[in-house]
């Protein structure tokens, strides 16, 4: 994942941890997180989708947490942004008559799954809680 929605996402879930209750709008999130609220707002729809958040409409709306800052592990938050391939796929087909080019990408998916494994095992021991309580 080398696109920072991660990052994006953790400042928007963050902020919205701190705010408890209140609906905070997209304008706020993008002024703290210095981006465009257009990107909020695709952000926050996803996380929506995968049940982070919960948002409300009109001039009193905006978004806040669906659960409990120490119900949302670090892991559901990558999971909510992952993309296809973490370390991304090389973009040439090698030459199958080479020992080593034959085999390179099986090895290098083998490789890629184990690492991703560890990533979302260390991010999974953390919450959004556990997150927030560094600031």
């Amino acid at each position: 994942m080398n696109n920072g929605k991660f990052a994006i996402s953790v400042h928007i879930l963050t902020l919205l941890a701190t705010s408890g209750e209140e609906w905070t709008s997209s304008d706020y999130l993008a002024g703290s997180i210095n981006i465009n609220p257009v990107l909020v707002r695709k952000e926050l729809i996803n996380l929506r989708e995968y049940g982070l958040v919960k948002s409300k409409e009109g001039k009193s709306g905006g978004s806040r947490l669906n659960k409990a800052p120490d119900q949302i592990l670090m892991s559901d938050i990558y999971e909510a942004v992952r993309q296809k391939d973490l370390l991304g796929k090389g973009i040439n087909f090698p030459n199958p008559a080479c020992p080593v080019g034959r085999k390179i990408n099986d090895h290098l998916d083998d490789l890629y799954e184990q690492s991703e494994r560890a990533l979302v095992s260390s991010l999974a021991r953390t919450t959004l809680a556990d997150f927030c309580s560094k600031f």
